[in-house]
């Protein structure tokens, strides 16, 4: 079968190439999933640098790059209850292929019309959902998210609007491609036409409440300003770490306000999704797969198709 695969650690662009690999074999408790989607994701690219702790590390020769997407049961192995011709998605390995062999509880089962874009994407809206939770804003009060144009970004804003959550977008420089109040900003603080320092700004906007949380996927200097917005008792929540660039604190600035910074690790990394999980997990996928909710043309996704297929 065709897969997109690596053989050295490296900068995706290049080490990644197309080649044939052998048809994965499935054992008991494994499904044969036929891929029909996969997302593309900044996660996707550390691993392919290796960059991950264990057990999240590439194994040569021919690794299958791909963590995440969505694929159909094609056949499944001993103690599996799910039936050929179930849609799924699911974050483990192998995903940029035509077909992966995964452990059935790392399985996440869609409905059958749910749309093959947004089903290898799962990671994303599920992503979303825990930062929006991690960060416990309330309803009524102010987030701060970074990187407002990256799609976990606009997720964050459409499950906060749901909520009465108000949202400042920070972006480096707004454009028309994509109207992010439409999406659920209150207000876009735009880095590039600024004209005083980023908290008396955030500050403006809120009216002098100041910030109860901050999603930050970029870092540097202007994370260092957020935090310094952040009212009594605000939190922190880091996704990424796009700049290159390090930020500085003081104690003070952390310990007069009671601030807590904490690190979000997507909730299937190191584990499989849990039966506790299922009643969140249905609520995502509902509301991810509702017309009205927005998926931006950013959001790269590989749609897959096996030379078998018509």
């Amino acid at each position: 079968m065709k897969a997109i695969v690596f053989d050295a650690i490296g900068s995706p662009r290049d080490v990644l190439y197309l080649g044939d690999v052998p048809m994965p074999r499935i054992g008991d408790g494994e499904v044969l999933v036929r891929m029909v989607s996969a997302s593309v994701n900044p996660g996707d690219f550390l691993f392919i640098q290796n960059l991950y702790p264990e057990p999240k590390k590439p194994h040569f020769p021919r690794q299958v790059a791909g963590n995440h997407g969505a694929g159909v049961v094609e056949a499944v192995g001993a103690n599996v209850a799910l039936k050929p011709g179930t849609l799924v998605a699911f974050s483990y390995y192998d995903s940029w292929a035509e077909y992966a062999a995964v452990p059935a509880e790392w399985l996440i089962p869609l409905p059958a019309d749910y749309p093959l874009e947004r089903a290898g994407q799962m990671v994303n809206p599920i992503t979303a959902w825990d930062l929006l939770a991690d960060s416990r804003v309330q309803p009524g009060q102010w987030l701060a998210v970074t990187a407002g144009y990256s799609s976990v970004s606009t997720m964050v804003m459409q499950f906060a609007q749901r909520r009465g959550i108000k949202v400042i977008a920070l972006v480096r420089r707004s454009h028309d491609r994509l109207d992010l109040k439409r999406l659920g900003a209150t207000a876009i603080l735009d880095l590039s036409g600024l004209k005083v320092g980023i908290r008396e700004a955030v500050m403006e906007m809120t009216d002098g409440a100041g910030l109860n949380g901050i999603i930050d996927n970029v870092g540097g200097p202007v994370s260092g300003e957020l935090i310094r917005a952040l009212a009594m008792g605000g939190q922190m929540v880091i996704n990424g770490g796009m700049s290159a660039e390090r930020f500085e604190l003081h104690n003070f600035d952390v310990l007069l306000s009671g601030v807590e910074i904490r690190a979000n690790i997507y909730r299937y990394f190191f584990s499989p999704p849990v039966e506790a999980d299922r009643p969140v997990l249905h609520e995502i996928v509902d509301t991810f797969g509702q017309p009205d909710f927005h998926v931006p043309g950013s959001a790269a996704s590989i749609r897959c198709r096996s030379s078998s297929s018509p």
